[in-house]
């Protein structure tokens, strides 16, 4: 019998654990479960995160299941994937909220009506402490140690949260409960991934196939895109935001974000970077809003860009918000509160980052002091390039 063709499930992978099983699976002919796990441990969605729902749409359109893991459990207990120190958990009502919008904005590449969609409380709550145990039973704390994350730190003296190594048990336990035949992940994701594999093979199940997909930069082209590291372009950000950030995207970078984000071919991209980067980028800003807002909004965002940018105009509509009073005191009101008020920062660190890059304007003044006041008045704030807000200090 000869092997069937691997290319539509590999293609644009880093690594499959193993092909040979995977053509296993493949030849038995029937429709495969792809399990996907995602921890709502913040409300909202990035292109880095479409990579792997993208990559899970395709298989959905090749016959095979979708299996999406609300990870309403793990997320309290934290994936440790990359953190050099422990991350804070968080509750129930925090995780339900945020698996809402995943969901929704699950949607906008999934086919969600042939998606299988299930929370792993379902099994996690119903386990009690000697169930736990067993989990526990079934790895080595040298094993655990293998991990890169947690190998640093303990080298370090980092401390290290026994919960934490629950968390790779508790995932590879959602894949012996839903039974997948293969797991996707990033390739931060590989030791999580290998032990379902493991798990599933000491439950007497046919282990899963493991298979990494890249990771995308963020915006700075260093870190992992990330919402908290303000890095990220969001799946539900607005058009003329989402085409604004895409433009910041390094030059060297944009053959990642066409290829990892969007369905332009492989020839269409070679024309565009060989070409003017600025119209490179103009086109991939464009693919970005298209396939989320639609044609009409792609084009009102690039309009508005040039408008701004070309011929130094502001946008046609700027939110205007008037501060509540307990915002401001005597000597006015705080520049870092305002941002976070009005939506252009979404925390007080985040406010304090952007003022400290310059990235901050007043009136078309940088403003380089956190304890900037804005006295009573009018004023256009500006974060970034693309970011306006008129503020009203009674």
């Amino acid at each position: 019998m000869s092997r069937p063709d691997l290319t539509p499930l590999l293609d644009g992978t880093v690594t499959c654990h193993t092909e040979e099983d995977l053509a296993k699976k493949v030849a038995s002919g029937r429709p495969l479960r792809v399990k996907l796990g995602v921890d709502p441990s913040s409300p909202d969605l990035h292109v880095g995160h479409s990579v792997q729902l993208r990559y899970l749409r395709r298989l959905q359109d090749l016959g095979h299941v979708a299996v999406l893991i609300v990870g309403d459990a793990t997320a309290m207990v934290g994936d440790p994937t990359g953190k050099n120190v422990t991350r804070p958990q968080l509750d129930r009502d925090q995780v339900e909220a945020n698996a809402e919008t995943y969901l929704a904005q699950a949607g906008l590449v999934l086919d969600m009506e042939r998606v299988e969609v299930v929370r792993n409380s379902e099994w996690f709550d119903r386990m009690g402490f000697m169930d736990a145990v067993r989990l526990c039973g079934s790895m080595t704390v040298a094993r655990m140690l293998e991990r890169d994350t947690f190998d640093e730190r303990f080298k370090k003296g980092v401390p290290i949260s026994m919960h934490e190594f629950l968390y790779p048990l508790m995932q590879g336990r959602d894949s012996v409960e839903v039974r997948a035949d293969i797991e996707i992940g990033g390739t931060d994701q590989t030791f999580n991934l290998l032990v379902g594999r493991d798990l599933m093979r000491d439950a007497g199940q046919e282990p899963q196939v493991c298979v990494t997909l890249p990771l995308l930069p963020g915006l700075d082209g260093e870190k992992k895109m990330s919402k908290s590291l303000g890095n990220a372009i969001g799946l539900t950000d607005p058009p003329r935001e989402m085409f604004g950030k895409a433009m910041s995207i390094p030059d060297e970078l944009m053959g990642d974000y066409f290829r990892l984000g969007t369905d332009v071919s492989a020839a269409e991209v070679e024309a565009l970077l060989s070409g003017s980067p600025r119209d490179a980028k103009a086109a991939l800003a464009g693919t970005f809003v298209r396939l989320y807002h639609g044609d009409h909004a792609a084009t009102e965002a690039a309009e508005e860009f040039d408008r701004i940018f070309r011929d130094k105009g502001l946008p046609d509509e700027i939110e205007e918000t008037a501060l509540p009073a307990d915002l401001v005191d005597a000597d006015g009101a705080w520049i870092v509160k305002v941002l976070q008020h009005v939506g252009l920062a979404s925390s007080g660190g985040e406010a304090r980052r952007l003022i400290k890059g310059g990235g901050v304007k007043v009136e078309g003044e940088k403003v380089g002091d956190e304890q900037h006041r804005l006295a009573t008045g009018e004023y256009l704030v500006q974060v970034g390039k693309r970011r306006f807000h008129r503020v009203r200090v009674p």
